[in-house]
């Protein structure tokens, strides 16, 4: 066996294309989607991130700025950008780049963007409407962006036994939540593993779904995988690497070549979740501005 790629930056690519279609109907309407993103410090894999986030936002015909701060911003400070940036009409989505300097704590900071504009769906109101099934909040956009990949490859997830990897609360819980619900991408029956989990792999070889987002640099290998199974791979990990002229490569936390000779389908590093996230960001901003619409 040799699993089918599941192609996520042309997924991403279809989706940009419909919420391109969805800005201009908004523009026409006298509304044109505004996202923010805050970049506090100068990290460069958040610059990084945070660049292809503006870009892909202007592509599509939305007002994308970035507000970029230096490293010593007090937490004070950041607030105060961000209850300026909750009161301003032309911003519909606010995003905080995560990570933030030690000295400022992100839990405070997320719950003072006012839950309309949390684009990156880490609010507790939005995060509680998720756990209680309702659909008028903002997923988070990697969770989200899974669902989509699984619905738009076809996989059937009715029934079927879905393993998550991570208890984070930016992926592993809200996928889980998403993924036991009754609605498309759901009805499977879940287990969450995590570092405290007895025999790892005991539960993937269960799997018909595998989603791994432990954040350990191939981590699941292919004997760990039930042949036939549907493996998404949310990792993004950094590895030395010799043979490339940076001296490292991208990989994911599943071991690529002995799992592609397992599963049926499988998300490549990179190009599988990562154009994801960025698509179902701009979907959340584009939702933001709708309702500014009634």
């Amino acid at each position: 066996m040799h699993a089918e790629l599941i192609d996520g930056k042309a997924i991403a690519a279809t989706i940009r294309g419909e919420i391109a279609r969805d800005v201009a109907a908004l523009t026409a309407r006298g509304v044109i989607p505004g996202l923010t993103v805050v970049l506090v410090g100068d990290d460069p894999a958040s610059a990084t991130y945070v660049g292809a986030k503006e870009k892909a936002s202007v592509e599509a015909g939305m007002k994308g700025g970035t507000i970029r701060l230096p490293a010593s911003t007090s937490q004070q400070e950041l607030l105060t950008l961000v209850e300026r940036l909750n009161a301003d009409p032309a911003v519909h989505g606010i995003l905080v780049q995560m990570p933030l300097p030690k000295h400022i704590d992100p839990d405070t900071v997320i719950r003072h963007i006012r839950p309309d504009k949390d684009v990156d769906g880490f609010h507790p109101e939005n995060v509680g409407k998720l756990l209680i099934g309702h659909t008028d909040g903002f997923v988070s956009c990697t969770p989200a962006g899974v669902i989509e990949l699984l619905v738009r490859s076809g996989v059937d997830t009715r029934g079927a036994e879905a393993v998550i990897i991570g208890r984070s609360n930016i992926v592993g819980k809200p996928m889980a939540a998403l993924l036991v619900q009754g609605r498309a991408g759901g009805d499977a029956t879940v287990t969450v593993c995590h570092s405290r989990t007895k025999d790892l792999a005991a539960h993937t070889r269960r799997a018909d779904i595998l989603i791994a987002a432990i954040g350990r640099a191939e981590m699941i290998t292919g004997d760990m995988i039930k042949p036939g199974a549907v493996v998404i791979d949310v990792g993004m990990n950094s590895v030395p690497d010799a043979t490339k002229a940076k001296g490292s490569r991208l990989c994911g936390d599943v071991h690529f070549a002995s799992a592609v000779e397992v599963a049926s389908k499988i998300t490549p590093v990179p190009g599988g979740v990562g154009p994801m996230t960025i698509a179902m960001l701009l979907r959340n901003t584009v939702r933001a501005a709708e309702r500014t619409l009634g």
